[in-house]
């Protein structure tokens, strides 16, 4: 994430009396009827976990199993405890895993060296806590990085070993040429090998595709790759080029995902300006002639389920601000995907414009363009929230993110669920479901004043609710965010 220069993330509050995000009407309890329309204001309320250099996990390469599970689990904890609901972790930082691959070694980020078994499966670990509170646990990988030092040792499995011919040095690292057929193949056969062993929610890209500049502005040295298209008859510029090697990469990417896993979702977070002087004004790196990454036909041709991009500034810097890219962002969206504006937590605090107001306003902006399929955020990265850095922690859990929230529907045709059945007792409910293996969650809604209001969230094997009298209702979420009727029930 390119947070500083070396290459080293709400509107108003959800009310009480918020409307669906699925444009459900307010409904009160109807006595005749058990099923009802329920739904509440989804929002992706996601924070980066960076795991390249240590940055946020592990915290040493000499963690036991025990310590380092121990440390996933209080990120779980705290994750859910300030009301966010994903968790965006670093699984390939270097053409490696943080999983067990079949394909690729265990990352050095681990133990201190490539391909060495931690003694413990840090996504398995994750994604087994992240359920019990209700969080979903995003795969985010590197798609192109090899090393990100060329003196690394790589293990034998590594891809810069078993691709050599396709391993470019570049300023201090190694980068896999996008130019090859066989580098792509790869990357796809990673990300398939990934979904098809790990329950994960989605799939996430940061924003190295061809690498930024070193300090000289070197050129990257892939021309043995474009002599050989040209040589093929291939027409396009070099820049053209470049871009579609990266388009082929996220088009079939997207395609098997869907063919394979059609409830995950795939996203890519692009650096935050597209192109100089787009929308007029903005200053800055130009992503499509730089790294070659054109995110906006990505969203067009619908080969993402959204964008993140990096807005990495505050919203009074010129010519950068928050507050002209969001929007500029949210207008680009095409055929109903969505748009998560990635936050700067890391500079909180680093000036006078880095303030926790700034944060606020933030994602203030983001909320306002709901309309436009801006439907959360992402915040770099774990460390910063976990220190509480500026009240950052305080102002999460009190204030933008005081009601839960399911991240919203992927943006696909997918089955809806049947609503549970309910027998209500004294103190509570008993919650029965035919197919709770096809589930992910269920979510409980109180009537307050005829309003449907969301509770809780709650296990899919979730068997007893334990609630207060009154009017109650729970619904089913499908994988993939679709949420049946709610089916009510009066506790007294």
């Amino acid at each position: 994430m390119q947070v500083d220069a070396s290459a080293a993330d709400a509107a108003a509050t959800i009310h009480p009396d918020a409307a669906s995000a699925n444009d459900d009407a307010a409904i009160a309890p109807d006595a005749t009827n058990d099923l009802i329309p329920v739904g509440h204001e989804r929002e992706m309320r996601a924070i980066w976990v960076a795991t390249v250099s240590n940055i946020d996990f592990p915290r040493s390469t000499r963690l036991t199993p025990a310590e380092a599970q121990a440390d996933l689990e209080a990120m779980v904890t705290r994750t859910a405890t300030a009301g966010l609901n994903a968790i965006f972790f670093q699984v390939r930082p270097e053409s490696d895993a943080f999983y067990a691959s079949t394909l690729e070694p265990w990352s050095r980020f681990l133990t201190g060296t490539q391909g060495q078994d931690p003694g413990y499966d840090p996504l398995a670990t994750l994604i087994a806590l992240a359920r019990r509170r209700h969080i979903e646990v995003h795969a985010w990988i590197n798609p192109y990085r090899g090393l990100t030092s060329s003196s690394v040792q790589a293990a034998p499995t590594h891809v810069t070993r078993t691709l050599s011919a396709h391993a470019i040095n570049y300023g201090a690292g190694v980068v896999m040429d996008p130019g090859s057929t066989e580098v792509r193949a790869h990357v796809v056969a990673v990300v398939r090998d990934l979904i098809e062993h790990y329950e994960v929610d989605g799939v996430h890209f940061d924003d190295y595709f061809y690498p930024y500049p070193d300090a000289g502005g070197t050129p990257f040295p892939d021309s043995d790759s474009y002599d050989a298209y040209r040589a093929g008859g291939g027409m396009m510029s070099l820049g053209d080029w470049r871009r579609d090697n990266v388009n082929a990469l996220v088009r079939d990417v997207s395609t098997m995902m869907t063919q394979v896993k059609p409830t995950m979702r795939f996203g890519i977070s692009p650096f935050g300006i597209w192109k100089n002087n787009t929308p007029p004004g903005i200053r800055g790196l130009d992503a499509f002639a730089t790294i070659y990454c054109d995110a906006v036909t990505w969203m067009r041709e619908g080969w993402v389920d959204y964008l993140a991009p990096q807005l990495y500034w505050p919203t009074t810097q010129v010519p950068q601000a928050y507050g002209t890219l969001a929007p500029w962002w949210a207008s680009q969206n095409m055929g109903g995907r969505h748009l998560f504006p990635g936050h700067a937590l890391s500079r909180l605090g680093s000036g006078p414009e880095w303030s926790i107001d700034e944060m606020r306003e933030q994602v203030e902006i983001t909320r306002g363009l709901r309309d436009q399929g801006a439907q959360g955020d992402v915040f770099f990265s774990y460390r910063q929230f976990a220190a509480d850095l500026e009240g950052v922690f305080g102002l999460f859990q009190r204030t933008l993110y005081r009601l839960p929230a399911l991240p919203p529907p992927v943006p696909r045709a997918l089955p809806t669920p049947a609503p549970p059945t309910l027998i209500a007792r004294a103190g509570g409910m008993s919650i029965e479901h035919a197919a709770r293996g096809s589930l992910s969650w269920l979510v409980l809604y109180r009537s307050v004043g005829g309003v449907w209001v969301i509770e809780r969230i709650l296990e899919k094997d979730a068997t007893e609710a334990n609630v207060a009298n009154g009017d109650w209702a729970v619904s089913a979420i499908g994988p993939g965010g679709n949420e049946s009727l709610g089916r009510t029930v009066t506790v007294r």
